[in-house]
């Protein structure tokens, strides 16, 4: 983990580009954005597809639509939720990653090293033992354990939008959650079950989908209304859904690791990686009693997500985004000359710059 010693905050003399190529990207980077603009920090965001998220920015963040702009915004740090990052942008290269237990949900490609970044901010013990064993043989980039910023938000109450307050809800909160990957969503398996128990009424469901599940799908739950359920969009603030919500109904996505961080119990539907720290069931019709049974919040349940989870994330301070920003600023000012040179990647390099339609060599 990274050690708290004196250093000087150069914060307020840098610039940070937060790059971004999908919509989830803004609520991984913008308690990182918030940290910098509290030190007196400069930040401009660069969208990678016009779909990434460009549309939802505020009044007070800037926008950087091209690579000429970027060049001239010239920033010191590129913070990545994400896989690659244009090697011809200025600063170094930084990666935060884009999802909290990528190897645990046995998503392909998390500990693959592709030669953009010069430093790598863990989360956990064992993330930051997979990957420092990685920069001890190919010497190119550095590892700090951090933290993830996406998780700052949800540990700060200040934030807490008491939407069951809001909306009058007095009954429990089912939130359901599903991602996207065709092999492990649940969505087009359990709209009639949503439906029907929505119906019923017994609970109040809060219903979210991943930003890349296919718009028939997501059509399909929006229509779904009724008294007892509302449809919110997968860029909205979920951690003011997740707050609100007693149990979480889910598959195979990391967003159910976040929820068992505010030690709350989680029922799964065909879960790709089950274990003592979840309900899952196999049978779509066993989910109502499974709810049930996680809304008693059995003992040994609730034991077991907490074990998980201090394996998976153990920091609860709301103090990561300050830990990459203290990581980076180190790299700023010691340099870069000390990693050897980054591989050649040139598939990868090219692809970028078709992407980007930047064929400069610099």
């Amino acid at each position: 983990m990274i050690q708290k010693q004196k250093l000087s905050d150069i914060t307020k003399d840098n610039r940070y580009l937060l790059y971004c190529s999908h919509l989830y990207s803004l609520a991984i980077l913008r308690p990182l954005q918030k940290v910098i603009w509290e030190r007196g920090g400069e930040t401009a965001w660069f969208f990678d597809n016009p779909d990434a998220g460009h549309k939802h920015l505020n009044q007070d963040e800037k926008l950087l639509d091209d690579v000429e702009t970027v060049k001239k915004f010239n920033p010191n740090a590129v913070f990545v939720p994400g896989n690659i990052v244009p090697d011809f942008f200025p600063g170094i290269k930084i990666e935060v990653f884009h999802g909290i237990a990528n190897d645990y949900m046995g998503k392909k490609g998390h500990f693959r090293i592709r030669g953009f970044f010069d430093l790598y901010c863990t989360r956990s013990d064992k993330e930051t033992a997979q990957f420092n064993e990685f920069a001890t043989k190919k010497r190119h980039f550095e590892v700090i354990e951090t933290g993830w910023p996406k998780l700052d938000t949800l540990f700060s109450h200040s934030n807490d939008s008491r939407l069951r307050e809001k909306m009058g809800i007095t009954k429990p909160i089912v939130l359901y959650a599903s991602t996207f990957s065709p092999s492990m969503t649940s969505a087009p398996h359990l709209l009639e079950i949503v439906k029907n128990l929505s119906k019923k009424g017994k609970y109040y469901w809060f219903i979210t989908l991943h930003p890349k599940m296919p718009e028939k799908i997501i059509a399909k739950y929006k229509n779904l209304g009724g008294a007892n359920l509302t449809f919110f969009e997968g860029h909205e603030n979920v951690y003011s859904l997740l707050r609100s919500a007693d149990v979480m109904l889910c598959d195979t996505s990391s967003i159910f690791c976040e929820f068992m961080m505010l030690d709350k119990p989680v029922v799964t539907y065909r879960t790709k990686v089950p274990g003592p720290h979840v309900i899952d069931v196999q049978d779509k019709m066993m989910i109502e009693s499974a709810i049930e049974m996680a809304l008693k919040r059995p003992p040994n349940l609730m034991k077991s997500a907490r074990k998980f989870i201090d394996r998976l994330h153990p920091y609860r301070d709301g103090l990561s985004s300050n830990r990459v920003l203290y990581a980076a600023n180190h790299l700023i000012s010691t340099g870069i000359s000390h990693l050897k040179p980054k591989p050649m990647n040139l598939l990868r390099k090219w692809r970028i710059r078709k992407r980007l339609r930047y064929y400069h060599l610099n």
